[in-house]
């Protein structure tokens, strides 16, 4: 193992726990087994995180304890968008070195199943995925990650850059998967976090007109602010019913019909207003997560000939997502980090994200 930076600050992390408390406190490996070399396995590197973006899913396993059946049973460290230094390296990496900067794609494939043998590794049958529980996530000082899924980042991007490109990966697998071509009428449901990349490279692949929904007006602001020319924008009241929702999305287009609507908000309401707009054969493409169970206007997706599909996370999307940042073509990205906070004030971080109230669209922590 070799080792350039000089490691004096012990290891901590931010923890939930099914209790729903939220707290910092000492976390794995520690500077000693980071020193020693006795936290590395083959292939693996040690990064110290300098900035993490805070996921709606993080704020979900702290609030609600649960997203569906990933459960948080125990103390669980948060975090899986993040970015940072390489600081010590196992004999047997050679494509990385000490002082190297990466992005860390969180999650860890067997490299045996069919999915991941077939190159779909977000299917993965054992994967283990930082985060989610019971493995513990990336916000943490100090993290041993095996070096194939540390994405070395170019000179031009900064950690705050590396560390959103794990929310852009989630945008570019639905524009790939939902087939967006250029000039395809689209809708964007949600214009939180990831709707608002995904309307970043919806407009990039070419869409035109687009319509983004948004129950928040002031969200809607931003996407306009964000996109830096017109949009249209949809502002969903409380109370309206799918079909008014859908009548007003086609409004909003000028009275077309949409050919594909990208649905990330996961709410089933939104969902099916997204159903009653799209045009005959049509694509529905759901981004966002939701409860287990829900209802949909089965024979309006059946007369109608409209694909339902759905997407989980994302494959082979980190190296397309550091050359459209790094040449500028999805370098708008970097306006969503609207608040930052050190390590230290994690837990104030997390409040403001998680407070419809603050304003926040993006909430980084950064440890420089």
């Amino acid at each position: 193992m070799s080792q350039t930076v000089e490691l004096v600050k012990e290891n901590i992390g931010v923890y939930t726990n099914p209790e729903h408390k939220l707290w910092i406190a000492p976390a794995a490996p520690s500077i000693d087994e980071i020193k020693s070399g006795s936290a590395l396995a083959p292939g693996e590197v040690v990064v110290e995180i300098k900035s993490t973006g805070i996921c709606g899913s993080d704020v979900h396993f702290w609030h609600a304890g649960c997203i569906g059946p990933m459960i948080v049973e125990d103390d669980h460290i948060l975090g899986h968008e993040s970015a940072g230094q390489v600081v010590a390296v196992h004999p047997s990496v050679t494509h990385l070195k000490p002082g190297d900067r990466v992005a860390v794609e969180p999650n860890i494939p067997c490299h045996a199943c069919r999915p991941c043998l077939t190159g779909h590794y977000n299917g993965c049958e054992s994967v283990l995925f930082r985060s989610t529980p019971p493995v513990p996530g990336l916000l943490r000082r100090y993290i041993t990650h095996p070096a194939v899924w540390c994405h070395k980042l170019p000179q031009g991007l900064s950690y705050e850059d590396g560390a959103l490109l794990e929310p852009l990966s989630v945008a570019l697998a639905a524009i790939d998967r939902a087939n967006v071509r250029l000039g395809d009428v689209a809708v964007i449901c949600g214009a939180g976090p990831i709707g608002l990349i995904t309307l970043l490279c919806a407009r990039a692949a070419g869409a035109e007109p687009i319509v983004i929904t948004d129950i928040d007006q002031g969200r809607l602001d931003f996407a306009r602010e964000l996109v830096g020319g017109n949009l249209r924008t949809l502002l969903v009241e409380r109370g309206q019913t799918e079909a008014q929702v859908a009548e007003g999305m086609r409004a909003a287009l000028g009275g077309l019909e949409p050919d594909v609507a990208l649905e990330c908000t996961g709410v089933e309401s939104s969902i099916g207003a997204a159903i009653g707009a799209v045009r005959f054969g049509g694509t529905v493409f759901v981004v966002g997560v939701g409860k287990n169970e829900m209802r949909f206007p089965f024979m309006r997706l059946s007369t109608r000939e409209i694909d339902l599909r759905f997407q989980y996370r994302y494959a082979n999307t980190w190296p397309k997502a550091i050359r459209l940042v790094d040449s500028g073509v999805l370098a708008a990205v970097r306006k969503l980090v609207t608040h930052r906070f050190d390590l230290a004030d994690a837990v104030k971080a997390f409040e403001t994200s998680a407070d419809p109230k603050s304003g926040a669209i993006k909430v980084q922590i950064t440890n420089l």
